[in-house]
């Protein structure tokens, strides 16, 4: 192996070289029984991302409007409050934020099921607490996800 190789595997990641000596790590939600697109597919990344945009926007509209007094810095710090309680409202409830329901999106349980209320109140805690949402495994599931048992697919 040259150089350019190793600098290559090493920049492209562990999945890549794994991939390059043979390893077949399959669809992303395979391991799930997920299809691998349409309805009932893994949701991808960028409307995940458009997801939380809007919900978080949404958010400091009614903490700007409701709890700040005008205050934008108030504002933000009502907001995780506000996104704490939609997230929990609106999926408890209907399996799907504002803003998912815009990308089609839904949360499920990981074996298809609804998310009872406790697995949607840790899913909400640890989201709110922003690092266990950065870490995904080779689903794409964040560890918020994984820790509560949930998965977020398309409609």
């Amino acid at each position: 192996m040259d150089n350019r190789q190793a600098i290559g595997s090493w920049l492209s990641g562990p999945r890549a070289a794994a991939e390059e000596m043979g390893v077949d790590f399959g669809y992303r939600g395979q391991q799930l029984g997920l299809p691998e697109e349409g309805p009932g597919a893994i949701a991808p990344s960028g409307r995940r991302i458009g997801a939380l945009f809007i919900d978080w926007a949404l958010c400091m509209l009614i903490a700007y409007g409701l709890f700040s007094g005008g205050d934008a810095q108030r504002a933000g710090n009502w907001a995780v409050g506000v996104f704490f309680v939609l997230s929990v409202l609106t999926l408890g409830t209907l399996g799907s934020t504002p803003g998912k329901m815009v990308f089609r999106l839904r949360v499920i349980g990981a074996r298809g099921e609804r998310l009872s209320l406790p697995r949607v109140m840790l899913r909400s805690v640890l989201l709110v607490l922003i690092i266990p949402a950065v870490i995904w495994d080779r689903d794409g599931r964040g560890l918020h996800d994984r820790l509560s048992g949930a998965v977020q697919v398309r409609l």
